[in-house]
């Protein structure tokens, strides 16, 4: 059963698949990686982000939650000041507004979902 968000948005993003070893291939096989959005729908944009070393990390804080999850490689988020270590398997939470940077990485590849506000 479809239940509506609201009363204002009575219509519902439909469900699909979308690939993320393609965009992962492609990313991590550049001297710089990047982000590749892979999907996105009225409250979530989903992304693959390869960081790939010397290349810094070019995050920005954001206005919505973040979740990350790691697809592959190693290497540190820092979040206000707070050192987290990332390996395959791990996933980490970023409050909106929150300032953060990856770090100390070689090869890492993430699933970067945020959050979005309809409307």
């Amino acid at each position: 059963m479809t239940v509506p968000l609201d009363e204002t948005d009575k219509t519902l993003d439909a469900a699909h698949a979308f690939d993320i070893n393609g965009p992962k291939a492609r990313l991590c096989a550049t001297e710089a990686g990047g982000l590749e959005i892979v999907h996105q729908s009225t409250l979530l944009q989903i992304g693959v982000y390869a960081l790939v070393a010397p290349e810094p990390d070019h995050q920005r804080v954001n206005t919505a939650d973040e979740l990350y999850i790691v697809l592959d490689g190693r290497g540190w988020l820092e979040v206000d000041g707070e050192r987290l270590e990332l390996r395959e398997g791990n996933a980490v939470f970023v409050p909106a507004g929150a300032d953060h940077r990856f770090s100390a990485y070689e090869n890492l590849s993430v699933l970067a979902i945020l959050a979005r506000r309809p409307g």
